[in-house]
């Protein structure tokens, strides 16, 4: 599947409160807008940025759901913009 550059942007600036509350996931709000990943230990996030310091893992919202969530760029794409894309006729 081809995801443009912009797709791929707007998917790495997406909120990450929201999306993993949205999966289930518990949250708990810390100072300054950041919020500890109460599933995953010490893994804080803050926007669409996130660091999982006893793991020395960080990143921004793709990178959460490949790193830590262990799913592929194009299940993370699909989930983060909410739709599927069509295979071109390259692709088939």
């Amino acid at each position: 599947m081809n995801w443009s550059k912009t797709e791929i942007r707007q998917a790495r600036k997406l909120p990450l409160a929201p999306l993993l509350l949205q999966r289930g996931l518990t949250l708990r709000e810390l100072s300054g807008e950041n919020f500890l990943v109460l599933n995953y230990g010490d893994l804080t996030i803050r926007q669409s940025f996130w660091i999982w310091k006893s793991r020395q893992l960080q990143g921004n919202t793709i990178d959460f759901f490949i790193q830590v969530e262990n799913l592929s760029f194009a299940q993370t794409m699909t989930e983060l913009l909410g739709q599927k894309k069509q295979k071109t006729s390259s692709e088939i």
